[in-house]
């Protein structure tokens, strides 16, 4: 055929597609998936069988490698888990807690392990208020009663031998092994520990686990070994939770908290037990979203923001356009208002969780909201319309060849926790008690106001943001998400999803695309660059009192399940990201 033959064969096969109708355009474009088309300036990477999305590297590749040995997804999540406490240590952890959401395929339903951090037995409400009644942020923070007793080990644990098909030895090999010949250490690595060296410094044993004897820090391309680490999870590989909740370990905590003079016991480790729970549900048109439920408030409040924007012209008003960004400040102002009063660990308080996800309650919530001007958060009352009753922290989600999915959300609370390390374990310990309300009505860390609700007592878990999240379409798992970012995970979720559900973007553009932020007090909307100055100066207009931020809103790591691809996205916003697919 000559050159002049196929140039005329292929104008008149281009012209003979345009006169076909549209929609066989459009079976011929899904006949090629998974090509992706050229109105997507972010794409996501594409797997068949298994993939691992991750804040790391190592951990991510790890989890998949369980994959092809012939584990499934809780298996692979188990073992990044353990992983990401070696190769990212200013979130992965033994120290800390966290929640698992999974969905089962065999069984065709979802269910959530609560593995969050406890209040030691001996804390109490005013646990953190110096003698002027005012709170102590510094013992809040950073000292050795800042820290809850940890989840980690029991949640992953209980994970794998409920929902698991390998043993605890094989699914903690690769991370022992990474500890004990040590890793390369990566830019995002000597970053992350650079960025809080001077704190991590001031104690003994950080500063002999993360720097050199000289006090000088690895450099990139160096080996790092943390020997002591790989013998706390041989203890664990061995023994299982006691391993870790009793015998050596559990002594080597309890005598470093007697020496800070911290709260956690023999008997609160001893005690410690993670919880199955059922996850919440809701609908938004055609999906089903399966979210996290209390200790966590994010699940609760993505479907009471998901029931309140169903009913608003989202797709008409265009993406991150003023009256779309209009719409998701105003339902999360309500949202997080409600959050402050009301959630809180439903073991010790009662939670109104149907009368926030109703339907019914959203459209009272609804038609408060002024389409041409924001509501003042002084106005805005938790439980309004409510009818009486009758940063940093990691994600990871997986899918394997079987239909599993799991969307794991887990934290120190601050990058590096309360940057103390336990002498002789290789960990670090967390702070999470600050994520309880240390005085009622007083903001946390991330800003939050919470009230009665959330006060310390012992056994209690605090109240969490962590927001791992599944969306089922037909009912089948469509995408896994979840993000690192304290107050602003809700928001980021919410967004991602909303990108993936109105705006039909793929799942790397969906989480690309720049965000917003309200939390209802500071009466603030935090924007991230990206969002036009045109835009700005019309959400101002309406009367938003606009923050443009110099700090980016979350991380997500995520799975879309479609048409028998599965396709990655690890957020671009921090460095060191992984998608790990076969």
């Amino acid at each position: 055929m000559t050159s002049a033959l196929r140039k005329t064969l292929f104008v008149f096969t281009c012209f003979t597609l345009l006169l076909q109708p549209l929609s066989y355009a459009q079976q011929a474009a899904d006949a090629q998936l998974p090509i992706i088309d050229y109105r997507s300036r972010f794409l996501p990477t594409v797997a068949e069988r298994g993939m691992v999305v991750g804040p790391e590297t190592l951990a991510a590749e790890i989890g998949t490698q369980i994959l092809q040995q012939g584990g499934n997804a809780v298996d692979a999540a188990v073992a990044t888990g353990f992983a990401l406490a070696v190769t990212y240590p200013r979130a992965g952890n033994l120290g800390g807690g966290g929640f698992m959401l999974i969905h089962l395929a065999d069984e065709g339903r979802e269910t959530l392990i609560d593995y969050r951090e406890t209040a030691p037995a001996a804390a109490g409400r005013d646990l953190y208020l110096n003698e002027d009644g005012e709170v102590d942020r510094m013992r809040m923070y950073f000292s050795h009663q800042s820290a809850g007793v940890p989840g980690t080990v029991a949640g992953l644990l209980y994970a794998l031998e409920k929902y698991g098909t390998m043993s605890r030895e094989a699914v903690l090999a690769p991370a022992i092994t990474l500890a004990e010949k040590g890793q390369k250490v990566s830019f995002a690595l000597n970053f992350e520990i650079g960025s809080r060296a001077d704190r991590l410094r001031q104690n003994p044993e950080a500063l002999r686990l993360f720097f050199h004897e000289d006090g000088s820090s690895y450099a990139i391309g160096e080996t790092w070994k943390q020997p002591d680490l790989a013998w706390t999870l041989k203890q664990i590989a061995a023994r299982g939770n006691e391993g870790f909740y009793q015998g050596e370990v559990a002594e080597r905590i309890v005598a470093e908290m007697e020496r800070g003079d911290g709260l956690i016991s023999l008997q609160d480790l001893a005690g410690y037990r993670a919880v199955e729970r059922e996850p919440v549900r809701g609908t938004f048109h055609e999906f089903e979203v399966v979210s996290t439920p209390p200790p966590s408030s994010g699940g609760i409040h993505i479907i009471q923001m998901l029931n309140i924007l169903e009913g608003l012209p989202l797709a008409e008003a265009g993406h991150n356009s003023a009256a779309y960004l209009h719409y998701l400040a105003e339902s999360m102002k309500r949202a997080y208002a409600d959050r402050s009063q009301y959630l809180g660990d439903t073991d010790f308080v009662d939670v109104p969780l149907a009368l926030l996800t109703s339907k019914d309650y959203a459209a009272r919530q609804r038609a408060t909201i002024d389409p041409a001007h924001a509501t003042p958060s002084a106005e805005i009352r938790p439980g309004e319309k409510m009818k009486p009753e009758s940063k940093d922290t990691t994600h990871y989600s997986i899918a394997d060849a079987a239909g599993n999915v799991v969307s794991n959300t887990y934290t120190l609370n601050f990058s590096f926790g309360s940057h103390i390390a336990v002498p002789g374990t290789g960990m670090l310990l967390n702070n999470e008690m600050a994520d309880f309300a240390a005085a009622p009505g007083v903001a946390n860390a991330y800003g939050l106001v919470e009230g009665e609700s959330n006060k310390i007592e012992g056994g209690k878990r605090p109240l969490s943001s962590m927001s791992p999240t599944l969306v089922l379409r037909d009912g089948k798992p469509w995408l896994a998400t979840g993000s690192p970012g304290g107050s602003v995970i809700i928001t980021t979720v919410l967004q991602t999803i909303l990108n993936a559900m109105v705006f039909d973007m793929n799942i790397a553009a969906a989480a690309a695309g720049a965000r917003v932020h309200h939390q209802w007090l500071p009466d603030t909307l935090r924007v991230e660059q990206g969002i036009s100055p045109d835009t700005i100066r019309l959400l101002e207009g309406m009367g938003h009192q606009v923050e443009i931020g110099d700090r980016t809103l979350g991380r997500t790591q995520s799975i879309l399940l479609q048409n028998g691809y599965l396709y990655g996205a690890t957020d671009t916003r921090r460095p060191g990201g992984h998608v790990a697919g076969y």
